[in-house]
């Protein structure tokens, strides 16, 4: 989430955009190139598609400029107002006469920024349902830091979950993974050895309890460090195991069960295709580009 003194504030090509606010960081950079005539209705517009292209794609991210979202309410009370106004027209309305609508919406913005970082996330939602901050978004979820990992862990350890754990950077062939990952979750005799295999077996795990006796808790979490070593080792099985994983999750909770994974890479850049036709998303400490530099 750049800022006003960010070090992304440099020119990008539009593919290396990370986020809406990354986009706007471009937007501020060029504003007579993305908005002719300094319409910050036109501003609003582009928004508008970009909000709609996340729906359409079925990609999660965070949006505060949908009408009734974050921003709209934080105007009305950094304004001290309250109408059925867009955010761009309430903009426009208070804008001052040494300032522009465009320029005014930048200077709101980088406030915004600063007061949404500040403000304390609301546990009440995940007291009630553990471990909804790892499904709400995607099933996968990435880490950088090994301290925010074994401190995620520790917490949904606390809550009641059961955490099984896999040291990536042992599997040096797709062969390996599976061998580890059976052993692990206590796979039957004639567990195949193969992806197919992998996601029958994985989904009655998720879906109906473990093979054994065995405690399960709340839920099941599967915590893979170094997954990086296996993705440069076996990309393509890299990918589809985390999309199976992301698959059962989403089977699991229809049937009111939790299952999710937590991804450990130590390429803060690694990126993955999305998977359970979910995105693999950062986790929210290090959700900015900029927080793993």
């Amino acid at each position: 989430m750049p800022t006003d003194n960010s070090a992304d504030s440099v020119v990008k090509h539009w593919q290396e955009y990370s986020d809406v606010y990354d986009f706007l960081e471009q937007i501020r950079l060029r504003p007579g190139m993305w908005l002719p005539g300094g319409s910050l209705q036109h501003l609003q517009s582009i928004l508008t598609g970009y909000r709609v292209a996340l729906a359409v794609h079925s990609a999660h991210e965070p949006f505060a400029f949908w009408p009734e979202e974050d921003c709209i309410t934080w105007l009305h009370e950094h304004y001290g107002t309250s109408s059925s106004l867009t955010w761009a027209a309430e903009i426009e309305r208070h804008t001052p006469a040494d300032s522009t609508p465009v320029d005014e919406f930048f200077r709101l913005l980088d406030h915004f920024q600063r007061d949404i970082t500040r403000k304390p996330a609301s546990h009440d939602t995940w007291d009630r349902l553990p471990g909804i901050e790892y499904m709400s978004n995607t099933f996968v979820t990435l880490f950088w830091r090994r301290r925010l990992l074994a401190e995620a862990v520790r917490q949904l350890e606390n809550r009641g979950f059961r955490v099984v754990h896999f040291e990536a950077h042992a599997w040096q062939t797709e062969r390996d993974m599976h061998q580890a990952v059976a052993a692990a979750l206590r796979f039957p005799d004639y567990y195949g050895h193969n992806l197919d295999a992998l996601n029958d077996c994985l989904g009655d795990v998720a879906c109906f309890g473990p093979y054994e006796e065995t405690a399960e808790g709340v839920g099941l979490v599967l915590s893979l460090i170094d997954y990086d070593r296996f993705a440069a080792a076996s990309p393509r099985a890299a990918q589809i195991v985390l999309d199976i994983m992301a698959d059962q999750a989403r089977r699991a909770a229809v049937v009111q069960r939790r299952f999710f994974a937590l991804v450990h890479s130590n390429d803060p850049g690694i990126r993955f295709e999305p998977v359970g036709a979910m995105p693999v998303m950062w986790n929210s400490a290090e959700w900015a580009d900029s927080s793993r530099r």
